[in-house]
């Protein structure tokens, strides 16, 4: 059984992988995801989990030879704009008022690199969000809940209270942070075989129909 060596600290991603069934050891990548640019966002969240994946390969000496290492990235694009995680209230609020009532799209790249041999396998999820009406007052207080701070697009698909989407064609633990579905693809490239909890995994997508889903439950 392999364990999986999650490059990320986000609680989110970290109740996701478990998922899989697999043993999950949380090791956060250290690294400037600033220094990281492409013209095409779907290519950018590759490139910047790969920077993360390798971070930890070349960063630790002490990589288990069961393992591999699971780097992922998530980028909001409204009208080609990127949101990525605000820095700030003001720039929470000024984010979830251009997302209302639109559509924009949710990247999350992924990259599996296996310890052992150095294989490396790698996929981008892209998603079509479409935001609720909410109103002013309900933006100011999600702000007040501090849950807008480490998102990309300063909103999670998932809060119980302020629910903003309206509408999704995709993944919706894609737009989390973090595709289930695809990192079961990929593992399989692998070779690596998990014990994956498909019906929490139907919960976990809370309804929203997701096709690669269907397809791995069929």
């Amino acid at each position: 059984m392999k364990t999986i060596l999650l490059a990320s600290q986000s609680p989110r991603r970290r109740e996701l992988v478990q998922l899989l069934g697999l043993p999950v050891l949380v090791w956060p990548a250290n690294v400037d995801e600033d220094a990281v640019f492409h013209v095409d966002p779907a290519h950018m969240v590759i490139d910047i989990a790969r920077l993360k994946a390798e971070a930890i390969v070349h960063q630790r000496g002490d990589l288990p030879g069961n393992s591999v290492v699971v780097a992922a990235d998530t980028i909001v694009v409204l009208n080609g704009r990127l949101l990525g995680k605000p820095a700030n209230e003001s720039e929470a609020w000024h984010m979830l008022q251009a997302l209302r009532g639109c559509t924009h799209q949710v990247h999350t790249g992924m990259v599996i690199i296996d310890a052992e041999t150095g294989q490396t396998v790698s996929g981008v999820n892209t998603s079509l969000v479409t935001m609720r009406p909410y109103t002013d007052e309900e933006i100011a207080a999600y702000i007040a809940t501090g849950d807008p701070m480490d998102k990309a697009g300063a909103y999670a698909i998932q809060h119980p209270t302020f629910r903003p989407v309206a509408a999704l064609e995709g993944c919706f633990t894609g737009v989390m942070g973090l595709s289930v579905c695809q990192l079961v693809v990929l593992l399989n490239e692998l070779g690596v075989v998990t014990n994956a909890d498909f019906s929490a995994v139907v919960q976990a997508h809370q309804n929203y129909p997701c096709p690669l889903l269907t397809h791995l439950t069929s």
